[in-house]
């Protein structure tokens, strides 16, 4: 909730201070609560501290999408290739703590994150040129109306995005939290091979979306997402009724490619903007009110598979 409440204030203040400079604070904050974190004394700071983190590190994709936005032509490309450290992370991430943990300690394996975090703070620094702000003089109370997000989606084909965009992302959560006990439990593998697996969907997810985005801006937004979405269908078939291992394979590859459908939605979502401001203002609202909804989706998908 933090991260998706922290995707709003994010598009402000950079229409007041400047795109670069929110993004420095958001990778700046996100290294020092990452330590702070690994050095609490208590539960109750380490929670405080947990929904820091998330806060700090939310500042960071809208204002960041924008950015790619300003600077390149193929969005989708672009997109595509920022989203696709996300499922990578997804996969280093748990293994190093796991085994940083076994050797260090749990404070160890959580200033991991402090230590992913500062190279990319200087070499952002360092690389990414300053940007001026949109609305240097503006207050920014007058930027927190709620009338220009419910007029954003008002509209039909930024609606009818949205709404595809919480779906995809309520499948994404839904096969990263069940994929291995599904695989374990109906299918019969083991821990280790079910994990591996798991990891395999990961990797794939990751290494394709920089096609889906370049699919995107060379054939249409709304074509790659109905690829990406009948590649998923195709994809959990396999693993509902087939039973040998080549057809669970060629399932969890179609899925993991299809799990890339944020190069080509997002991407749409921002062609259906007019300016760069306008781009600006209005996409942090379509975020929260995408990420918002699924953020309890765990429990979603976990009150689903309980009662059915």
């Amino acid at each position: 909730m933090a991260y998706a409440f922290a995707q709003f204030p994010s598009g402000v203040l950079a229409d007041r201070y400047g795109g670069r400079i929110v993004i420095l604070v958001a990778i700046g904050l996100t290294t020092v609560a990452s330590a702070l974190l690994a050095l609490s004394p208590s539960m109750p700071i380490f929670l405080v501290l947990t929904l820091v983190l998330g806060g700090v590190a939310g500042l960071h994709y809208s204002v960041a999408t924008t950015l790619l936005t300003r600077q390149l032509n193929n969005i989708g490309t672009a997109i595509g290739l920022h989203n696709s450290g996300a499922p990578l992370a997804g996969l280093v991430a748990p293994i190093a703590a796991a085994a940083v943990s076994q050797w260090l300690g749990w404070r160890a394996a959580i200033a991991l994150g402090a230590a992913a975090a500062l190279p990319v703070f200087v070499l952002f620094r360092w690389k990414v040129r300053p940007t001026e702000p949109a609305r240097p003089e503006q207050p920014m109370s007058d930027r927190f109306a709620l009338k220009p997000v419910i007029e954003l989606l008002s509209r039909r084909k930024i609606a009818f995005t949205a709404v595809l965009a919480f779906l995809f992302e309520f499948i994404w959560q839904a096969t990263a939290s069940f994929l291995p006990t599904f695989l374990i439990a109906y299918h019969g593998y083991s821990v280790t091979f079910a994990s591996t697996l798991f990891s395999a969907y990961f990797v794939i997810q990751g290494l394709t979306q920089p096609g889906i985005g370049s699919l995107s801006d060379r054939y249409g937004r709304e074509e790659t997402a109905g690829l990406c979405a009948v590649l998923g269908i195709s994809g959990f078939t396999l693993l509902l009724v087939g039973s040998r291992l080549a057809l669970l394979l060629v399932g969890i590859v179609l899925i993991g490619v299809s799990m890339g459908w944020g190069a080509a939605l997002l991407p749409r979502f921002m062609d259906n903007l007019s300016g760069a401001c306008h781009r600006k203002r209005h996409v942090r609202g379509c975020r929260v009110w995408e990420l918002c909804p699924t953020t309890p989706r765990p429990c979603k998908t976990s009150l689903l598979s309980t009662t059915s």
